[in-house]
């Protein structure tokens, strides 16, 4: 055994020695023993804590992999959060203000992907153990909404169903409006006998919508999703953000980028999550890849009430970004790309001139590489805002402005 100190946290949550060196549930500045096993520290025992250790409120977090930095203060993982963002900005030669840090708390997550796998006995749903394939079981877990917990013994259940003793089910599990809807994957092929027993499943389970490999096998109550004025009834498995208040968070802030605009285009626009609110004081173009969730938004707006005209168009935005003579005349433009970003778009905004871009991004790192092709183009970057809606893990999430200069 041989002691080393803790220098920094990854970006993935573990402390790294000199070497370097990774060490799992350690932070900076602590001294520890181990043993060197490749590139990690194995046997960890804390022989100088920092101060910023703390106990961890789940009793499952040793074994679970849902978290990864329990162990340390609130304050800590904010700072640690925003730190990941400026280094990302600093690579791209960029200094940018943090405004704010808006973290969702314990017990708030309203979609979960969970793990399910049939066993001897019967079957087991949960997340995943740290670094490894092996299903633990969440019982208390200290992330997920209470109303969500209903989702474990679902999954459960429905890996009896349809679940392979030789694989494991995707379960992904979300609240709506109306209970649990759920999507399944990597379960049996969907012949006639496993659908009458999977529906039948979802009668005895109370399920809003059950949904296998995309294919919806029940819908007993439509599973609505709010946003702003309109409910919406978001395809099986489709983007939605962790959190209610990750959501509130994201959105206040693209509101208050976007004030006063009167035409705003909305970029991977998804089921609405933006587009919807924001139509209650302006005209807003949405233009989104998936042509369901599109569809979904378009019903969402023309049944909601107050709201000013939206345009659903389906749309590549990797393959076929909008040009500039397209973006012409609008006022603001909302993009929330997946986690590579979205370069292609990017170079057509920069080169559109729009007035007012909000970029709400959940990858610090692609967000920087467009920010700096925004700069270079002339635009002023407004303070970043980080909303940490995945509590104690290494996610970021963040929004900010660009402005003309």
């Amino acid at each position: 055994m041989s002691e080393f100190r803790i220098e920094r946290l990854g970006h993935h949550g573990d402390g790294i020695a000199p070497g370097p060196l990774y060490a799992p549930m350690t932070l900076p500045g602590e001294v520890v023993e181990g043993l060197v096993e490749g590139d990690r520290l194995t046997d960890l025992r804390i022989l100088t804590p920092s101060s910023d250790r703390v106990s961890a409120p789940c009793r499952h977090f040793k074994s679970c992999g849902g978290c990864r930095v329990q162990h340390a203060s609130d304050d800590f993982v904010a700072e640690w959060k925003a730190g990941i963002v400026r280094e990302a900005l600093r690579a791209q030669g960029l200094d940018a203000d943090i405004a704010g840090i808006e973290t969702s708390q314990p017990r708030s997550r309203r979609r979960a992907g969970l793990s399910a796998r049939r066993t001897k006995k019967g079957a087991l749903a949960g997340f995943h153990g740290r670094a490894s394939g092996t299903i633990v079981e969440v019982p208390e877990c200290q992330l997920l909404h209470p109303d969500l917990m209903a989702a474990l013994p679902v999954a459960a259940e429905l890996a009896q169903v349809g679940g392979s003793r030789k694989g494991e089910l995707a379960v992904l599990a979300t609240l709506s409006e109306s209970g649990l809807d759920i999507a399944v994957s990597r379960g049996k092929l969907a012949d006639r006998a496993l659908e009458t027993d999977l529906a039948q499943a979802a009668e005895a389970l109370d399920l809003a919508r059950l949904a296998w490999d995309g294919e919806v096998i029940a819908m007993r109550r439509p599973p609505y999703q709010q946003f702003g004025p309109a409910r919406v009834v978001p395809p099986p498995g489709a983007f939605l953000q962790a959190t209610r208040e990750g959501e509130a968070a994201l959105l206040s802030a693209v509101e208050e980028i976007t004030g006063g605009a009167g035409r705003i285009v909305d970029l991977f626009a998804g089921s609405g999550t933006f587009s919807l609110p924001l139509a209650l004081r302006a005209e807003i173009l949405a233009v989104e890849g998936d042509k369901a969730m599109i569809a979904a938004l378009d019903r969402g707006w023309r049944e909601a009430q107050g709201v000013k005209q939206v345009t659903a168009i389906a749309r590549d935005l990797f393959r076929n970004p909008l040009l500039p003579d397209e973006l012409r005349g609008f006022d603001a433009a909302v993009i929330d790309p997946p986690r590579a970003g979205a370069q292609a778009q990017i170079a057509e905004l920069a080169r559109s001139g729009v007035p007012v871009i909000a970029h709400v991004s959940c990858n610090p790192v692609s967000f920087a590489r467009d920010a700096a092709q925004l700069v270079a183009a002339g635009y002023v970057m407004s303070p970043v805002t980080v909303v940490d809606q995945f509590r104690w893990s290494p996610h970021v999430e963040l929004v900010a402005g660009f402005r003309r200069g």
